[in-house]
């Protein structure tokens, strides 16, 4: 290890941490992926079991190897560009929506220092930086872009809809959802994401998880994030009875499949960001000091039960109509929002911050 790092010009310790970083970087990155990959199995599986059907069963044992034989059929299918598509912004757009939510991930913190080999390696997370939340809203809001360019570059009026909506749909979510994230952040004093985990993890009691704190803004965040990922009950930017698939009416192959990727890891996204400000993070109950990988494993145990919630809601709930949605999001979220914050604040001139003498 000297030898290699002399040669390239760097001490031993240089070289394990910039080795420590491209292995936890490319462990986090593929395991976003994988993530999209078994969502598409998992949605399928649920929805079959809450109607009474078997779902994918024949690919691998139980169904389970669906995911990679679905991946090896997009692969292989003919990308077709229709007549009259601007081509430059019709073949940029699945990437410009999918990449902005892959790029989200790199702030997450999955769990505290991990200390491997008697060495402390720093937190499970590509990049612990201190505007990380600020990173996170401006990186996210760009996906409405490439689904806007998808609906306008494929020169299809079902598509064209399916993108104004789900530009107005986004823009008028986001504002309750940052709002809802203000609220945290102002009783944590902080937009480092790691540093809000820790404060919520740190006495190992879950009444400290901010969740107890804020009940309407993890619920307001909730919903924002459903409307932020285009799912279920506010799917109007592909909703099949109205706009036969909305923006990606007219996209095939891997194509076609990249959005959904895109839609995936927004999902995991959302739902890590939920548990990193509302359900303490890596915390594990009652075990203020737990390694890192049994925080790893609260951690990933939190956002699973978001992810089904996603998947749960999808096959129960009706679609809201159009107008439903845009009146709910300025005349019921954005009022709620507001108040909440507003009560933070004064509940905060009067109190305190938490933990506060």
């Amino acid at each position: 290890m000297n030898d290699i790092a002399a040669k390239l010009g760097m001490t031993g310790d240089q070289l394990e941490g910039l080795l420590a970083i491209l292995v936890r970087n490319t462990v986090i990155l593929i395991g976003v992926i994988n993530v999209a990959a078994v969502m598409t199995l998992v949605e399928r599986k649920v929805s079959a079991w809450m109607q009474y059907r078997h779902g994918p069963n024949r690919v691998g044992p139980w169904g389970l190897l669906q995911p990679l034989a679905d991946g090896v059929k997009f692969i292989f299918k003919e990308v077709v560009i229709p007549y009259g598509a601007n081509k430059p912004l019709y073949l940029l757009a699945p990437a410009m929506a999918a990449v902005p939510a892959m790029m989200t991930i790199a702030v997450i913190p999955f769990a505290n220092d991990v200390v491997l080999f008697g060495k402390n390696w720093g937190p499970l997370a590509i990049a612990d930086i201190d505007v990380g939340i600020l990173y996170l809203l401006a990186i996210g809001s760009m996906s409405v872009y490439g689904v806007i360019l998808a609906g306008w570059a494929s020169n299809s009026k079902y598509s064209l809809l399916g993108g104004l909506r789900a530009s107005a749909q986004m823009i008028s979510y986001e504002l309750s959802m940052i709002l809802a994230i203000l609220a945290v952040v102002a009783l944590a004093g902080s937009i480092n994401l790691k540093e809000i985990a820790a404060l919520q993890a740190s006495t190992g009691n879950p009444l400290d998880w901010f969740f107890f704190k804020q009940p309407l803004a993890c619920f307001l965040l909730l919903v924002a994030s459903f409307a932020e990922t285009n799912r279920h009950p506010f799917d109007f930017a592909e909703c099949e009875p109205e706009l036969v698939a909305g923006f990606n009416t007219e996209y095939s192959a891997m194509k076609w499949a990249i959005f959904f990727i895109g839609e995936y890891s927004a999902m995991a996204v959302m739902s890590a960001l939920s548990v990193v400000l509302f359900w303490g993070g890596w915390s594990v109950p009652f075990m203020p000091d737990a390694p890192w990988y049994l925080g790893f494993a609260a951690f990933l145990a939190k956002v699973s039960v978001y992810l089904f919630l996603f998947v749960w809601v999808r096959w129960t709930l009706p679609r809201f109509r159009f107008d439903q949605l845009m009146r709910i999001g300025w005349k019921v979220m954005l009022p709620l929002a507001l108040l909440n914050l507003l009560a933070t604040g004064a509940m905060l001139a009067l109190f305190g911050p938490p933990g506060a003498p």
